[in-house]
């Protein structure tokens, strides 16, 4: 297969390189940014083929002369998730590479003959919906409050209708809490994940501090990236919209915890009276978590890492000795 991914150069955009360029697919990463050098070196001893492409998602041009005939899936990755100072600041920026690229893309993968799009979405499009029950399935109607929720949940509407008007496959995925390999601060994403702030925080040999445990769905990058490839791969899909998480909830604070445990000397603990925190959860409280009972009954898919072997591969993954290596 030759899989255009746009966004490619974000962590989650390269950890669905790495999966598909490891089962030796072809793999085009289209983005303003340069993929880091660290992840350049480390795909090209995967049996697959790399192409990288410099380009805007709101530029209907650029988005033309990539998508050409010899592309057979599509992942919507490039997004800006933004907080709230940043919905003040910029709202057009936000809409228009959140939403108003959208059509162009879909334009194009139609004239392209382009077998199945698959579109990144959140849990944020949940939105409030997502507090004060148990657990959320597809079917949970959707309560985006922020921006980044509500240009997700219009994605995926958007992405729907015209696919339907245009005969195109387009499905959504509602990723959970996503962290892993190839995380950074690329200045699209507001919201690092609290593991990676704590791993950060463990580079630097200072403490992380959290407000509270921060407990979450968390759901490793790999793990997301299996997903795609699954769902990219299936020969039909009964449903338009899957939901993305880990079967099993933890703290931040915990996996904190299992990374010390792995790297003596760091400290990771709520925060004391005196003391500010200096991990970010982004939310005020913790949301249910997804349900991911659709995508494991009809594709078998399930998440393959836990709190503690995710703590243990990214800090495997952290000292792996590559060049120029961006994250910790």
């Amino acid at each position: 297969m030759r899989t255009l991914v746009f966004g490619g150069a974000g962590f989650v955009g390269l950890n669905i390189a790495e999966r598909l360029l490891a089962q030796g697919d072809e793999v085009v990463l289209f983005d303003r940014i340069a993929i880091p050098d660290a992840a350049r070196s480390a795909f090209a001893a995967l049996p697959g083929r790399l192409e990288t492409v410099s380009g805007d998602v709101t530029d209907p041009a650029a988005i033309a002369a990539v998508l050409r005939p010899d592309v057979d899936g599509v992942v919507l990755g490039a997004v800006i998730t933004a907080d709230a100072a940043r919905e003040a600041r910029e709202p057009e920026t936000i809409l228009q590479v959140n939403l108003m690229a959208l059509p162009a893309i879909l334009r194009a993968a139609r004239d392209a003959g382009v077998r199945r799009v698959v579109n990144l979405s959140s849990a944020a499009a949940y939105g409030s919906a997502a507090f004060g029950v148990e657990r959320v399935d597809e079917e949970t109607p959707l309560q985006p409050s922020g921006l980044y929720g509500i240009t997700k949940q219009g994605s995926e509407l958007i992405g729907q209708r015209l696919a339907q008007l245009w005969s195109l496959d387009f499905v959504s995925l509602r990723l959970s809490a996503v962290f892993g390999p190839w995380e950074r601060a690329t200045g699209v994403r507001d919201t690092t994940s609290a593991p990676f702030q704590i791993t950060e925080a463990a580079r630097l040999g200072t403490p992380a501090l959290l407000g509270r445990p921060g407990v979450r769905d968390w759901v490793y990058a790999p793990d997301v990236a299996h997903a795609v490839s699954a769902v990219m791969q299936a020969p039909l899909l009964r449903h338009a919209v899957y939901n993305v998480s880990s079967p099993a909830c933890w703290s931040a604070l915990a996996w904190g915890q299992a990374l010390a445990a792995l790297r003596p000397g760091f400290e990771c603990r709520l925060a004391g009276p005196q003391e500010s925190p200096t991990i970010a959860l982004h939310s005020e409280a913790d949301r249910a978590p997804l349900s991911t009972h659709r995508l494991q009954q009809e594709l078998g898919w399930s998440a393959a890492f836990g709190l503690a072997d995710s703590a243990a591969h990214l800090e495997a993954w952290c000292r792996t000795p590559t060049p120029q290596k961006e994250s910790s």
